[in-house]
């Protein structure tokens, strides 16, 4: 569409876009999904008339509509379905939580807990419970490794019985096929203080999700590759499977 609708060259339509040239070659070239909201932008950049700008949204919206995120529900951030559209297409997650368990593998005691102490009003609450337990129906269909922090499992948000309920579900992970790997206290961890989701996928190249105060920051290409070596970093100072599941015991014995 480029080069038929505009004389732009790949680097001025990436300048436009703020994005580098590296990846506007991967989006036209197929390498890197692409969001509906972005096919937006690139279309306004375009200058592409409203009505066949919205005609090829309403396509490419139809084309992606894979589940329940493109069907947001009343009072739930569409944040929520914007990180479920990835990684519902992802063959590959690993997380690390710095402060809280993961959305992932979250139990209802302990989300409500945590949303209603950020005063979401219950109902909405209760949508976004509902959100977040159908995405996390993907597990067990992708390959999932969850590095949490010693300090986010001894949280005890929904009280003492919502937590050991947290901490069971954990480490009831395992047989779950999903590695959960404790991260000790005292470990010098660095630059990786926020929590983040990085996620592969077949055909295109990682994406990684960040979560901050004001919701989730997406990072592609070369923003996305240092993640690499955070990962093995957590790799290496991250107990085993086997031992993160004797820390999870001790830790329920204290609860």
């Amino acid at each position: 569409m480029r080069r038929g609708r505009t004389e732009l060259s790949l680097e001025a339509a990436a300048a436009v876009l703020g994005w580098s040239a590296a990846t506007m070659s991967r989006i036209e070239n197929g390498q890197r999904r692409i969001s509906t909201e972005c096919v937006a932008m690139i279309l306004t950049a375009y200058h592409i008339p409203s009505a066949e700008r919205e005609e090829i949204i309403a396509e490419v919206r139809a084309d992606n509509a894979s589940g329940w995120w493109d069907r947001p529900l009343p009072g739930v951030p569409t944040e929520m379905g914007t990180l479920a559209s990835y990684a519902v297409d992802a063959n590959g997650l690993t997380s690390w939580a710095a402060t809280l368990v993961p959305g992932l593998l979250q139990v209802e005691s302990y989300a409500m807990a945590l949303m209603l102490s950020e005063d979401v009003p219950r109902d909405a609450a209760e949508l976004r419970w509902v959100a977040r337990r159908r995405r996390q129906k993907i597990l067990g269909t992708v390959d999932y490794v969850a590095f949490i922090s010693e300090t986010a499992i001894r949280t005890p948000f929904g009280g003492r019985s919502g937590h050991r309920e947290q901490l069971i579900h954990l480490l009831n992970a395992r047989e779950r096929g999903i590695p959960v790997r404790v991260v000790p206290e005292h470990v010098p961890l660095g630059l990786i203080s926020h929590s983040w989701l990085y996620m592969t996928f077949p055909h295109t190249t990682p994406v990684v999700n960040v979560e901050v105060a004001a919701g989730g920051v997406y990072l592609h290409d070369e923003q996305a590759e240092p993640y690499l070596a955070m990962i093995a970093k957590l790799d290496r100072v991250s107990p085993s499977v086997s031992q993160s599941c004797d820390r999870l015991r001790s830790i329920l014995k204290e609860a």
